[in-house]
């Protein structure tokens, strides 16, 4: 007799899924002068700064650890008395070092745009600070001078411009301190829900000057996004046996399960899949609210996203606690878009047009979950060149994944739902080589590219990208074409993707911030590179190089 709850190996039939999602077509980083951080040393081992595997327990006592002795970091690193810093993750290097991201507060007020990283050494000494804003935190009343109404009426504005019938705010706005972008003031902080145009859940941030009633930011918290269309073929799931009825609900990757919605836009979780037999789907998708083959599709999608990221970079699951997200399939009717949603902590896939196209292949789940590891890890906000920065990471690690799974009928390549057929021609959505050719994209940086849509400002990071795995010119890879072209008509020599994956994940988890821009990436990048490789190294060369090919210098 199988035990209650025993876990299974399952085989189902893949999965034919996704057609385009419309999102998908349409500030900075300072290191404290008195310490640079400690991936400037030259003098490591090789590899010695990659991070280590920590298990959950591990990870808490490190937060733990850390903010016990916040008090004292505070003041070691020059905050005033009216700063606190409280710890948001830790990540331990091989040799010992560790890199502890803190958020701030002032006078008991988030302060947003105030985190940091501090770098310290196996024996404790303090090696550098990385922060995202440079200005000291003075404000000098706490006192608004407009009403609160005011904010939350400027937010609702906003919000329907983007499409959403909310009346008011989801809660009344917070008093916040903004140190995102020049001298840090008091403001409003207020987040309206409700639905986007084209079905997409709303969480509009909307950051309002408290004395003068200016829009100083806005951000979008829902991160959509789309991927191609994927025949995985027959592949093996965990699934879990409760008495005699089978579930999407995988034990062995921290508990990851499968909803179905129902074709409902509810924020509700939906209904777990179950079976009476452990086969799911068909190979085909169907209309129904209740066809397994997304189901299917969304549990494997976020099995081999989990794999890519434990047996890459030694990441326990999204916030690296062993905690797995959850997915939900069969979202709103006909709804051509998926989406990552930290505060249900999981993944949501429409069903396409007709309901007969879902949105569930394996480089969606890659791509979406990256936006979980982005928000846990850097938390690039969602707008200007940070945004185009977190598209460009979930298209670099979904990218990954595509490679990582090594699926013998759709190989890995560098370019962006190239199965979809989204333009009617057979072209892709994205090209990593050459990004211009979508249309829209930017191959090169330049003072315009903040002002594009976070998908079309993610060109210049994922043409780095490329240019640092593959080189510039000419090359085929697993038989397809590529010619990536240079800024300046210079010569990119590649150093291969492991490497390049390598170095844009020490730079996310380690010298990222939330204001993270070009040129803070380009320091972020090759401070990963140097704790890797050692500066100097062909690598940080090649990250320099790369760049500068970008017209980021």
């Amino acid at each position: 007799m199988t035990p209650r709850y025993a876990r299974h190996h399952r085989t189902t039939l893949a999965l034919a899924t996704a057609v385009a999602a419309g999102a998908l077509l349409s500030t900075a980083l300072t290191t404290s002068a008195s310490a640079q951080p400690v991936a400037d040393t030259a003098g490591r081992a090789p590899l010695a700064a990659a991070p280590t595997a920590l298990s959950a327990a591990a990870r808490n006592t490190l937060i733990q650890q850390a903010q016990a002795g916040a008090s004292d970091t505070a003041r070691r690193i020059g905050l005033g008395t009216k700063e606190k810093l409280v710890a948001k993750d830790v990540v331990k290097d091989v040799d010992g070092t560790l890199h502890t991201r803190y958020e701030r507060t002032y006078a008991g007020l988030p302060v947003l745009g105030g985190d940091l990283i501090v770098h310290t050494s196996e024996a404790g000494r303090t090696e550098g600070v990385t922060r995202a804003a440079k200005s000291a935190i003075k404000v000098a009343s706490l006192k608004p001078q407009i009403a609160a109404a005011k904010a939350e009426k400027q937010a609702l504005s906003v919000a329907r411009a983007a499409g959403s019938e909310k009346t008011a705010a989801d809660s009344a706005p917070r008093k916040v301190i903004w140190a995102g972008k020049g001298t840090p003031v008091l403001a409003y902080e207020t987040v309206v829900g409700g639905l986007q145009d084209d079905g997409t859940p709303n969480e509009l941030h909307v950051i309002t000057d408290a004395a003068t009633g200016k829009k100083l930011y806005e951000y979008q918290g829902i991160e959509t996004g789309t991927g191609k269309t994927l025949y995985s073929g027959t592949v093996t799931l965990n699934t879990t046996l409760s008495g005699s009825t089978y579930q999407l609900y995988d034990t062995t990757r921290g508990g990851h399960k499968v909803y179905n919605k129902a074709h409902q836009q509810s924020p509700t979780q939906g209904t777990l899949f179950t079976g009476s037999d452990d086969v799911w789907g068909t190979g085909t998708a169907s209309s129904s609210a209740s066809d397994e083959t997304a189901a299917a599709d969304a549990a494997y999608g976020a099995q081999v996203t989990w794999d890519f990221y434990k047996n890459t970079f030694g990441r326990n699951g999204i916030k690296n606690n062993g905690v797995g997200a959850y997915s939900r399939v069969h979202y709103g009717n006909a709804y051509v878009n998926a989406f990552w949603d930290d505060s249900c902590f999981c993944m949501t896939y429409g069903d396409g047009s007709g309901n007969t196209h879902p949105l569930t292949s394996m480089d969606v789940a890659g791509h979406e979950m990256s936006h979980g590891v982005t928000s846990n890890t850097a938390g690039l906000n969602y707008s200007g060149e940070s945004g185009g920065l977190n598209e460009a990471t979930s298209d670099i690690f979904g990218t990954g994944v595509e490679f990582y799974a090594n699926n013998a009928s759709d190989p890995g390549d560098y370019l962006i739902g190239e199965k979809i057929n989204i333009n009617g021609n057979g072209t892709p959505l994205r090209y990593m080589d050459k990004p211009s050719k979508d249309g829209s994209s930017a191959d090169y940086w330049s003072s315009s590219v903040g002002g594009l849509d976070v998908h079309y400002s993610s060109g210049v990071a994922n043409h780095f990208f490329y240019l640092l795995s593959e080189g510039s010119g000419a090359k085929t890879v697993n038989g397809v074409s590529y010619n990536s072209p240079t800024y300046n008509g210079s010569t990119v020599t590649g150093i291969g993707r492991d490497k390049a994956l390598q170095i844009w994940y020490k730079a996310l988890t380690t010298y990222m911030t939330s204001t993270t821009n070009y040129t803070a990436a380009r320091t972020a990048t090759l401070s990963a590179a140097s704790a890797l490789y050692g500066s100097g190294s062909a690598e940080y060369n090649a990250v320099a190089a790369a760049w500068t090919a970008v017209n980021v210098a």
